[in-house]
C-alpha cells in the first residue's frame, strides 16, 4: 500500500513541474478547437471572439515563459494573472452585450470591422477599446452546447485562475 502512495506521491510532483505547461498547452488546444469549429461549423467569429483568443494565446505564451524560466516569478504570475482577468472582463462583455436588449444593440458603435482591420485602422490600444465596445455582430450566439462560446470562455478563464492561485499559495 506504501508504494501506491508513494507512486502517487511521485505522479503529483511530477505534474505540479509541469504545471504551467499543463495550462499552455490547455490553452492552447482552445484555441486550435475553436478555430477547427468556425471551419467545420462555418462559423463567423466576431471580433470579442477573436480577442478572446488572443488572450488565450497570451496566457499561453506566459505560461510557457514561467515554464522553461523559474526567474522573476513576481512578475510571470502578475503577467499570468493580468491576461487572465483581461479575459474575464473580454468574455463577460460579450456575455453583457448578448443579454442587451435590441434597443441596446443599436446603441453600440464598436465591432463594425474585423479585429485586426480595426486595430490596423484606429491604432493597437484604440482598436482594442473600439472591439470592447462591442457591436451587433458580438451579440450573435453562432453555437451552443449547454454554453455559448464566450460562455466557455469565461468558465476556463476562471478555472485557470483558480488553479493558478492554488499554485500561487502553494496549495497545489
Amino acid at each position: 500500500m506504501s508504494e501506491v502512495i508513494h507512486f502517487i506521491e511521485k505522479s503529483w510532483e511530477i505534474y505540479l513541474k509541469r504545471f504551467h505547461l499543463n495550462n499552455a498547452i490547455l490553452a492552447f488546444g482552445i484555441i486550435v478547437t475553436a478555430w477547427v469549429m468556425d471551419i467545420v461549423l462555418a462559423l463567423y467569429a466576431c471580433p470579442l471572439c477573436i480577442l478572446t483568443r488572443y488572450v488565450f494565446g497570451t496566457f499561453a505564451l506566459f505560461s510557457l515563459v514561467a515554464f522553461f524560466n523559474n526567474n522573476f516569478k513576481l512578475i510571470q504570475n502578475l503577467l499570468i494573472f493580468g491576461s487572465l482577468l483581461f479575459g474575464v472582463g473580454v468574455t463577460g462583455r460579450q456575455i453583457y452585450i448578448q443579454n442587451l436588449s435590441s434597443e441596446g444593440l443599436t446603441n453600440l458603435s464598436g465591432c463594425g470591422m474585423p479585429l485586426e482591420t480595426t486595430i490596423e485602422f484606429y491604432g493597437f490600444f484604440e482598436g482594442i477599446f473600439k472591439t470592447l465596445q462591442g457591436g451587433p455582430s458580438c451579440a450573435e450566439e453562432g453555437w451552443r452546447f449547454i454554453f455559448n462560446f464566450a460562455e466557455w470562455g469565461l468558465l476556463f478563464f476562471l478555472m485557470f485562475i483558480f488553479l493558478n492561485l492554488l499554485k500561487v499559495f502553494k496549495v497545489l
